[in-house]
């Protein structure tokens, strides 16, 4: 089976995503996870856009990257001038990584409507630019700008750019979605009638705006493509790039390309959500094969069936991305899906005590408004004491909260706390602007220096919903809060008439989760 290439642009086009922010440091951490996980070119930045776009390739020139190129982006030289006079060329050169990619117009309306030029010297742009970085000994990886959109046009013209490019030198041949409007029945026909016998590497680069992108990646790959662009996450400009989290595996997993990161498979959940901690992103949970929902069952029905027959409901195993199966509890689970939770501590059957025991727990506790498909962590403190094995991290004594404003100063919030923990009475103060971080800043306050775990975990992320709004002061709302030690995420709920209380509980058990589990691994 054919090679293919994976072009990662997380660090380039991911970041003109909504929200998308990296600094040099975090650009250069995310480097070596991807090059670890065996993408094979990176697209750092633009190395004239900035001091620290260019600091990334001075520093990332002295050091080792085991699979991938680091690729510096730049466009061909402007119209009327000299490419060896070209500044922005200039700074691809001096950016000094082993590959370059530059990008030119392959739209005759871009060419004559944006940069004003003549078709001719549009051509005479691109030829000049390739070999000047080809002389300099670079490999060049052309990206013609708005390709489908030209050669639905004019398909000579975009054919005649093609050519040109392979004969000044240029390794891959990118063809560009630009406005992610190309429909998969389109993209498949024009692959399909390029010369690729006369031309360099065919490569694909798509945006999402038509919900496409990912299938006309593999497309692409179907219709002669070998290497395909993209970023993690599906990050990027308007509606994303093609999402590498699931182009990789459909390619590897599902038609058997080779790819370098086919025996690296199971990392890719975990780059997906080390980056997305990066970026200071939730990832998504739906996402396929990375998400956190995407090994997910929530009826009764289908998490039996996922104790007697896994394949059936699961297309894949989830370790075989890294990512781990999750029997979602709710109102439709039945005693099969608790079983399922409970194997890891041993063989439980539905006439087990425990199982019962949990089973009348879990539905007198959703009675009450709380929700465990999105509180794993919760529930597997309810799991833990059912079976006798839960060691609560601390006994509230007490705590005040006092929210405070003065003129046109921003409100603050004051709090104490007096708990109780393995014993001994401690005492915490916190200060904030709202009253759940500041009862987070005071158990720490209390906490840390006995229990210095508690340093290792942030809470990423808060929710509340309002359970009977038709009840307006008085409602029951629902809280959720998520938390993170950079490796692992859980999440924990809190159901109360009272927000502060609601999200006490939720603030409690994501402290007594990580407690209980992952501290005594």
């Amino acid at each position: 089976m054919k090679k293919i290439s994976i072009f990662d642009t997380t660090l380039r086009d991911g970041t003109q995503g909504v929200g998308i922010n990296f600094t040099l440091n975090d650009k250069i951490e995310i480097a070596h996870a991807l090059d670890e996980a065996g993408i094979d070119y990176i697209e750092g930045g633009f190395p004239l856009a900035s001091r620290r776009e260019a600091d990334f390739f001075k520093i990332t020139a002295k050091e080792k990257f085991k699979n991938a190129k680091i690729t510096a982006f730049g466009s061909t030289r402007k119209p009327g001038r000299k490419a060896t006079e070209d500044e922005n060329l200039l700074a691809l050169i001096n950016a000094e990584s082993p590959s370059v990619v530059i990008v030119g117009k392959a739209w005759i309306q871009h060419i004559t409507k944006v940069i004003k030029t003549t078709t001719l010297e549009n051509m005479k742009m691109i030829e000049d630019s390739i070999k000047l970085l080809v002389r300099e000994g670079r490999e060049v990886i052309f990206d013609l700008e708005h390709f489908f959109d030209g050669y639905k046009e004019h398909p000579k013209q975009s054919l005649e750019i093609l050519e040109l490019a392979t004969s000044a030198g240029a390794s891959s041949l990118v063809l560009c979605d630009t406005n992610g409007g190309t429909l998969p029945n389109e993209v498949t026909k024009i692959i399909s009638e390029l010369p690729k016998e006369r031309l360099a590497q065919i490569g694909v680069h798509f945006h999402n705006d038509t919900g496409c992108a990912v299938a006309n990646s593999i497309l692409s790959v179907e219709a002669g493509a070998s290497h395909v662009q993209g970023t993690i996450n599906g990050w990027g400009e308007r509606c994303g790039n093609a999402n590498l989290c699931t182009i990789i595996p459909n390619l590897a997993i599902k038609l058997d390309y080779d790819l370098t990161m086919s025996n690296k498979m199971n990392k890719l959940t975990h780059l997906s959500r080390y980056i997305a901690d990066k970026a200071n992103i939730i990832p998504e949970k739906n996402q396929p094969y990375v998400g956190t929902a995407a090994f997910g069952h929530k009826a009764g029905q289908h998490a039996d069936v996922i104790v007697k027959a896994p394949h059936l409901m699961e297309h894949i195993s989830g370790d075989k991305v890294g990512n781990e199966r999750q029997i979602l509890l709710s109102e439709l689970a039945g005693k099969s899906t608790i079983i399922e939770k409970m194997n890891k501590f041993g063989d439980y059957t539905k006439e087990s005590k425990e199982v019962i025991a949990l089973f009348n727990t879990l539905k007198e506790k959703e009675g009450e408004g709380f929700e465990y498909e999105s509180a794993e962590a919760s529930f597997e403190l309810l799991m833990l004491k059912a079976l006798g094995r839960y060691r609560p991290l601390f006994e509230l004594n007490n705590y005040h909260l006092e929210t405070y404003k003065t003129w046109g100063v921003d409100s603050k919030t004051v709090g104490r706390i007096f708990l109780k923990s393995e014993g001994k009475e401690y005492m915490g103060a916190g200060v904030g602007v709202g009253p759940v971080g500041t009862l987070d800043a005071a158990i720490r306050d209390a906490l840390t220096v006995y229990h210095p775990f508690l340093d290792e975990m942030t809470l990423s992320d808060y929710k509340v919903r309002v359970l009977n709004p038709e009840n307006a002061t008085k409602a029951k709302v629902r809280v959720f809060i998520s938390s993170t030690d950079g490796e692992i995420d859980w999440e924990t709920v809190g159901v109360s008439e009272n927000i502060i209380e609601a999200s006490w509980q939720a603030l409690v058990d994501s402290m007594e989760f990580y407690y209980n589990t992952r501290k005594t691994k």
